[in-house]
């Protein structure tokens, strides 16, 4: 399982099949939100930050395997594999 999300010099590869492309994500998170009411009640949310996030599951979505999943530089995944 991967614990981090990729960025712009990694990304997933799924060690079983080789899979680059396709990947369900399990992610939780909390956000901090300023929520602007009217006088009427509805409410418009008008500011949004991220708190805090967790990866909780990366799997495979060609295989399904969860615990084959890597988080590899964007060079190697692009290298041929033997």
């Amino acid at each position: 399982m991967a614990a981090t999300l990729p960025d712009a010099n990694t990304r997933w590869r799924c060690g079983g099949c080789g899979n680059l492309t396709r990947f369900d994500v399990v992610r939780s998170g909390r956000t901090r939100e300023f929520w602007h009411f009217d006088l009427a009640g509805d409410h418009e949310v008008e500011e949004s930050e991220k708190v805090a996030e967790v990866v909780e599951q990366v799997s495979c979505r060609w295989c399904g395997r969860s615990d084959a999943v890597e988080l590899v530089s964007r060079a190697e995944a692009d290298a041929p594999r033997p």
